[in-house]
C-alpha cells in the first residue's frame, strides 16, 4: 500500500512526542497529544509524560478519567495527570519503563512495576507499560488530528520509532513488539542520536553542508531525563557529495536530568536540616518535583539569581506545615554544572560500584554521576574501535591528530536532550572537549533539545519512503559472536579457553546476510546443548568468520541459551552434524542465526540472544 504519511515517535524515558509528516504536502508538524490533565479535564500537549498511574478501586470515578476514545485500559491514567498526581502516590506510579526494557537482570515481560510497590495484581511489565504509552500516543494523535479535520488510516502510514543507540538487540525487539501490540504496523527502529542529526539537517537545510566537511567527526551528545547517549558520525565525500556514517555508539548509561533533580533535592534537604527543619519521604518527593521546576526556570532565565520552593504537608489544611526553601544559582551551578559536568581529565574514567556485598536491587543506575567521565570513556573506546578498522580509520581527516593520545578527538558537536537547553551546560561541555583536544571542536548551530528526536524520526521516514534526502550509514551498533568449544584432548584439571567466531560484523546493514563459507562447524542435535553469545562495541575491524581467543576475557558475554534442537536422520543423538553458519539482519533490524547442513537443505534457527537471562 502506498504510504501517505510518516509518524515519527520519540518514546522517551521521561517524555514522549510524535511528529507527523504529510508526504503529499511535504509538511511536518509536531502533533499535540490529547491526554488527561486533571480529573474531568482533557487537553492537548506537545509531549506525553512517559508515566502510567494505577488508581485504587475507588480513587476516581470512571467519568473523571475517561478519554474521548475507546480503550481497554480505562482504569489507568497515562501522561500529564499520571505524572503530577503519581508524584504524591509513588507506589502507584509507573515510570522509567524504557530503562527497565534494557535491564539485564529483570524480565521486561514480568509485571514488576511500580518497582518495590505492594499493590499486587495491578502491576505492569516494562513491555506492557511501553505498549500503553504507544497506544495512547497513537490514539491521542489520531484524535487531535481529527479535531483539526484530518483523518488518517494507519495502514497508509510509515511508523518510525526511536530507541537509544546503546539499546541491545533484545531491548530493540521488545520495543518493536510493544509497538506492534499497540497497533502500530511494522515500526522501523531508528537510533535517537541519528534522529537528532536528521532533525538538525532538516532545520538548517542546505546550510548543514557548510557547517561540516569531509573528514569531520561529529559527536552527538544526548542527555535526556533518564539516560546519557553518545554517538560518533563521520562525514566523507562520495562523487562530490557529502556522505555520513555512524562509526561508534556508547554504552547504556542511566544518568540524566532525573539524577540532577534528585541531587538538587538532597542539597536542599541538607539546607533545610541545617535550619532545623526535617521533611518526610512524601515531602522529599515533592521537593524533587519543585527542584526540577526551579532548575528549568533558572537555566532558562539568566537574570534570576534564586527561586523559592514550597513543599506542602498532607495535613487537613492546604498550607498546614508548608516548608519553604530557596534554590540559588550558586547551588544550581555547584550541583549540576560543576558536579555532573566537572572539568575532569581525559584519562579520568567513571568509578565502578563501591563493592558492597549487598546492594538495593533495581535499575542499574550509573555508579558515577559525572557525565564528563562517561564521555571520556566513550571517546577512549571509540578510539579503540576506529583504530581496529581500516575502513573506519579511512573516514577520519588528520588521523595523526584525531587518533593520537587516549581519546578520539571529535571536530564538531551536536547537542540533544532537555539537559542541553541550558547554555551553561553546553558551554561547559565545549570547554571540557577543548581541554582534551589540540584543536577545539565547534558546536553545530540549530539544535532542537526537546522535540528533535521525534522530528528527526519523521524526516528519516520521509527520506526512506521517497528515496530522497540523506541517509546515515549505520547497521548494527556492535559485532556479535558465537562461542565455540575447542577441539582438543581432555586434560584433568584444565579448562580449555573459550573461542568465539564473529557472525555479525559491526555495521552490518538491514536486509543483508553473511554465510561463513569454507568454514564447517559441528552442531549437536537431539540432546541439550548450550549456545554462548558474545558482543563488542570496540572491535569494528572483525569480519564474519574471524576467531577471537579468550572470548570470555576480551568480549562481553551476553547470554547462554540451553536448547535441544530436533535431530536429523542418519546422525545418532549427540553426534555433531557438519553445518555452515548464516547470519541475517532483517529489513526491520532483527537478528537471526541459521545453521545449514552442508550436504542438504536442512536448517536450524536459533534465536539470536544478545543479553544475559
Amino acid at each position: 500500500m502506498e504510504k501517505k504519511f510518516v509518524l515519527g515517535i520519540d518514546l522517551g524515558t521521561s517524555n514522549s512526542a510524535v511528529t507527523l509528516c504529510d508526504l503529499e504536502s511535504g509538511e511536518s508538524r509536531v502533533v499535540e497529544v490529547t491526554q488527561i490533565l486533571a480529573p474531568n479535564q482533557v487537553g492537548e500537549r506537545k509531549s506525553l509524560p512517559s508515566a502510567v498511574y494505577l488508581p485504587s478501586e475507588s480513587e476516581f470515578s470512571a467519568e473523571a478519567i475517561s478519554l474521548p476514545w475507546e480503550s481497554s485500559d480505562r482504569n489507568q491514567i497515562v501522561g500529564t495527570f499520571a505524572r503530577e498526581h503519581g508524584a504524591q502516590v509513588p507506589d502507584r506510579l509507573v515510570t522509567s519503563a524504557k530503562s527497565w526494557l534494557s535491564n539485564p537482570h529483570v524480565d521486561p515481560q514480568s509485571p514488576v512495576l511500580p518497582w518495590n510497590s505492594e499493590i499486587g495484581e495491578q502491576k505492569l511489565s516494562a513491555v506492557e507499560a511501553s505498549r500503553r504509552y504507544l497506544e495512547h500516543l497513537k490514539n491521542g494523535v489520531l484524535y487531535a488530528e481529527r479535531l483539526e479535520g484530518r483523518e488518517w488510516n494507519l495502514g497508509e502510514g510509515q511508523v518510525v520509532l526511536t530507541v537509544p543507540a546503546s539499546f541491545d538487540e533484545v531491548a530493540r525487539k521488545l520495543t518493536s513488539d510493544a509497538a506492534a501490540a499497540a497497533g502500530l504496523p511494522e515500526p522501523i527502529l531508528l537510533e535517537e542520536p541519528q534522529a537528532a542529526f536528521y532533525a538538525w539537517t532538516d532545520k538548517v537545510g542546505n546550510e548543514w553542508r557548510k557547517q561540516v566537511q569531509a573528514g569531520d567527526v561529529i559527536l552527538v551528545c544526548d542527555v535526556g531525563g533518564g539516560t546519557a547517549d553518545f554517538s560518533l558520525i563521520a562525514v566523507s565525500e562520495e562523487q562530490g557529495n557529502l556522505a555520513v556514517e555512524r562509526i561508534a555508539v556508547g554504552e547504556h548509561i542511566l544518568l540524566g536530568g532525573d539524577n540532577m533533580d534528585l541531587a538538587l533535592a538532597y542539597a536542599l534537604q541538607a539546607q533545610l536540616e541545617d535550619e532545623g527543619t526535617e521533611i518526610d519521604d512524601w515531602q522529599f518527593l515533592a521537593l524533587v518535583h519543585g527542584a526540577s521546576q526551579a532548575k528549568a526556570k533558572l537555566f532558562e532565565d539568566g537574570s534570576l539569581t534564586e527561586l523559592p520552593i514550597s513543599v506542602p504537608s498532607r495535613g487537613s489544611s492546604l498550607f498546614a506545615g508548608t516548608v519553604s526553601t530557596t534554590l540559588t544559582r550558586e547551588t544550581l551551578n555547584a550541583v549540576v554544572v560543576d558536579g555532573f559536568f566537572a572539568l575532569s581529565g581525559p584519562t579520568e574514567m567513571p568509578e565502578e560500584d563501591g563493592g558492597a556485598a549487598l546492594q538495593e536491587f533495581g535499575l542499574p543506575y550509573a555508579a558515577d554521576a559525572v557525565v564528563s567521565k562517561h564521555l571520556a570513556r566513550f571517546l577512549a573506546r571509540s578510539l579503540q574501535n576506529v583504530k581496529g578498522s581500516e575502513s573506519l580509520s579511512a573516514l577520519i581527516a588528520n588521523p595523526e591528530q584525531a587518533l593520537a593520545g587516549e581519546l578520539l578527538k571529535p571536530t564538531a558537536v551536536l547537542f540533544n536532550g532537555g539537559v542541553f537547553k541550558a547554555d551553561s551546560i553546553r558551554a561547559r561541555v565545549m570547554e571540557l572537549l577543548a581541554s582534551w583536544c589540540e584543536v577545539a571542536p565547534r558546536e553545530l548551530q540549530g539544535f532542537q533539545p526537546d522535540l528533535a528526536v521525534a522530528k528527526g524520526a519523521a524526516s528519516y521516514g520521509r527520506n526512506r519512503v521517497t528515496g530522497q534526502g540523506i541517509r546515515i550509514r549505520a547497521g548494527t551498533a556492535r559485532s556479535y559472536y558465537l562461542g565455540l568449544e575447542s577441539s582438543r584432548p581432555a586434560v584433568p584439571g584444565f579448562k580449555p579457553p573459550i573461542k568465539a567466531v564473529c557472525v555479525v560484523p559491526q555495521g552490518m546493514e538491514e536486509g543483508t546476510s553473511h554465510t561463513l563459507e569454507g568454514r564447517t562447524f559441528g552442531l549437536v542435535t537431539g540432546k541439550p546443548a548450550v549456545f554462548r553469545f558474545f558482543a563488542s562495541e570496540i572491535r569494528g575491524g572483525d569480519q564474519p568468520g574471524d576467531l577471537v581467543n579468550k572470548a570470555d576475557k576480551v568480549l562481553e558475554e551476553t547470554s547462554k541459551l540451553e536448547i535441544t534442537l530436533p535431530p536429523m536422520e542418519a546422525f545418532p543423538e549427540g553426534q555433531p552434524i557438519p553445518v555452515f553458519l548464516n547470519s541475517v539482519v532483517t529489513e526491520l533490524g532483527s537478528l537471526e542465526l541459521w545453521m545449514q547442513h552442508v550436504d542438504s537443505d536442512r536448517k536450524w534457527k536459533v534465536e539470536f540472544q544478545v543479553r544475559m537471562d
